[in-house]
């Protein structure tokens, strides 16, 4: 499926042919993110992802590097994660190489201008603000906050607004200079383009790029004592909220059964939880669960909008489901559906090369090693109901449960006795 080359410096390309595609798509991966960010500079990881997009010596403004790829129909974007930091972009195959200048220019010579710096400021405390004031990520950040108490996992990746206006550019170059290293980056080549191609262009592009100092290591957690429930009183016509459950990392030997009960839980409209909570109860319009694989911990959480009158019936309704996965055997056929929904939509994804970029990028900047998709199936077609019943037993327990709300309820609201399984 994909082929990997470590050039002398530590750089890692690795590459999927996919020949029947006319696009290419690259991603440059860094094994960096919030996680690696003490509190005072919380979102600098987040604030250099902007700063790459501003202008470069080359291309001095964001318009000139947009105009660059947007003008032969292609799209360039980039993301911050808790463990990963992404700048990609996807065009038609003939401007493989124009896209990879682009990227290479604005990794390593975008030129953190003073003036943009604090014009750039202020768009991300906007963006923090934009959260705020959206109920449904609110609660998400919440949750996280009570999952990793005290712990950059629990922290908004943007930072906040503090700790945003604390960041100076000294703090940016050196977060550059300590994060953006050969050996802590990965290049991700996907789509109409060989190999050899590949390794060729990124040569002359990134060849001569040195930095020998360690990658950035970060906090482990450790599980700490916190609260079980945040309530955020807002005056909304929904009650948000968010249940969730710690769980287990990426390197887990179990995390494949975790996925799958997910899957069964709340992924799609014939999960168990939109059945019965939307279909059979009338209870929300939107109600999934959703699984968080992180290199040393982890999280299973369900997310829901309901009326506040109807909080507690939720809360209860959902509790079941989870009490069901742990009592009763899940029965064969649903075994085989969850499967099938799982590896279906794998297969489907893997027809995008921006997808297929994600997959070989993601897994060997965070792990060293890229499962094919025909592992990943052979490991969830192994799976049992009875190994699904047993992780729940093992892992759905009552005092591990937290709570998170925010709309029209009570900071006093008794609700701490429903969190029982």
């Amino acid at each position: 499926m994909y082929q990997k080359t470590t050039l002398p410096n530590g750089l890692r390309i690795i590459t999927a042919n996919m020949p029947h595609t006319r696009s290419v798509a690259i991603g440059f991966f860094i094994g960096t993110g919030s996680r690696y960010e003490t509190e005072q500079h919380a979102g600098i990881c987040h604030f250099i992802e902007h700063m790459c997009f501003k202008g470069t010596t080359r291309r001095k403004t964001p318009s000139e590097i947009s105009a660059a790829i947007e003008g032969v129909g292609g799209m360039l974007n980039g993301g911050t994660d808790k463990e990963m930091t992404l700048y990609w972009c996807k065009v038609a195959q003939p401007h493989f190489e124009l896209a990879m200048d682009v990227l290479s220019d604005m990794f390593l010579n975008s030129r953190f201008d003073a003036a943009d710096i604090e014009k750039e400021r202020q768009v991300i405390i906007e963006e923090i603000r934009m959260t705020k004031d959206s109920p449904s990520q609110e609660v998400n950040l919440l949750i996280d906050k009570l999952l990793w108490p005290e712990h950059p996992l629990g922290r908004d990746t943007a930072g906040t607004k503090d700790s945003v206006c604390a960041i100076g550019r000294d703090n940016l170059i050196e977060g550059i200079k300590s994060r953006y290293l050969p050996s802590n980056t990965v290049i991700a080549i996907s789509g109409s383009v060989e190999h050899k191609e590949a390794l060729q262009v990124i040569e002359q592009a990134l060849g001569n790029w040195n930095g020998g100092a360690p990658a950035p290591t970060y906090l482990p957690y450790v599980q700490a004592k916190n609260p079980r429930i945040i309530i955020q009183n807002r005056d909304t016509e929904q009650a948000h909220l968010c249940l969730g459950l710690p769980g287990i990392s990426m390197h887990h030997p179990k995390r494949f059964i975790h996925d799958l009960l997910n899957v069964i839980l709340g992924e799609g409209m014939s999960s168990r939880l939109f059945t019965e909570i939307r279909d059979n109860l009338g209870l929300a319009y939107s109600i999934y669960s959703y699984v968080d694989h992180f290199l040393d911990t982890g999280a299973m959480t369900v997310s829901a909008g309901v009326e506040p009158g109807n909080l507690r019936t939720t809360i209860k309704a959902t509790l079941e489901q989870l009490v069901r996965l742990k009592e009763e055997k899940i029965p064969e056929e649903e075994v085989t559906k969850a499967k099938e929904l799982s590896k279906g939509r794998i297969l489907l994804r893997m027809e995008d090369s921006r997808n297929v970029n994600g997959w070989i990028g993601s897994q060997e900047v965070l792990t060293g090693k890229v499962m094919t998709v025909d592992e990943v199936i052979e490991s969830v077609d192994a799976i049992t109901a009875e190994q699904m019943q047993d992780f729940a037993n093992e892992f759905l327990t009552g005092d591990r449960l937290r709570l998170a709300i925010v709309g029209p309820i009570d900071k006093d609201e008794p609700l701490e006795e429903l969190l029982k399984l």
